[in-house]
């Protein structure tokens, strides 16, 4: 499927957020953006909208657009929800998964392992927006689905400014791949279990940035 004009102009803009190249607090404006990404004005107004949806930029009528701050105390709150959601995804996926997405689970899996490797952080960023995207696809569940994809930009920028001080990037590689192959296997209470392991590991990595 083609990408439209407003898909390509939210994932350039949400991976520069969430790859801190567009840091905390920046102010920006529609037309900056719109030459920057060689898009008109309307893609990026729309891909901005979807971004203030997930907490990513505040729009402030008449004042200008804002990238939002980092707060450690309410990425942990955001956790307490990202369990119970992330489960139910984990699980719904590994029970309806079809060949194909568990092919693309696997290839997730695999590409985990070597961005693990070989520390590369960007890989696994990337990888991590796949797996997520691929996560929600999978389960079939619209309203879990929602829920999550309001969560899955903040954690992620969350994790990209913290992890060099506090985080394990193999690790989270690896726990990230045992999910991606429990659904590969249709391993429904495997899928569960992996899920709470990195949710956890997530918790406390989170509270090692406020500590």
């Amino acid at each position: 499927m083609t990408e439209s004009l407003t898909d390509k102009a939210y994932h350039a803009l949400e991976e520069e957020i969430v790859t801190l190249r567009i840091p905390p607090g920046t102010v920006v404006s529609e037309a900056i953006l719109s030459r920057r990404l060689g898009v008109g004005r309307t893609p990026v107004r729309e891909a901005l909208q979807r971004l203030a949806r997930e907490w990513l930029v505040t729009i402030l009528p008449r004042r200008g657009i804002v990238v939002t701050e980092i707060d450690p105390v309410r990425q942990l709150r955001l956790l307490e929800v990202r369990r119970e959601i992330e489960r139910l995804l984990a699980r719904s996926a590994a029970r309806r998964a079809t060949a194909n997405q568990r092919e693309a689970f696997q290839a997730i899996a695999d590409g985990m392992d070597a961005a693990g490797a070989t520390n590369d952080d960007l890989s696994f960023m990337r990888l991590d927006r796949a797996f997520n995207q691929l996560m929600l696809e999978t389960a079939g569940n619209e309203f879990a689905a929602s829920a999550m994809s309001l969560m899955n930009g903040l954690s992620r920028r969350f994790w990209y400014m913290h992890y060099k001080r506090a985080a394990d990037l193999p690790l989270a590689a690896r726990l990230h791949g045992a999910i991606a192959r429990a659904v590969a296997g249709c391993d429904e209470a495997a899928a569960g279990e992996a899920s709470d392991a990195l949710v956890g590991y997530i918790q406390s990595f989170a509270r090692a940035t406020i500590g």
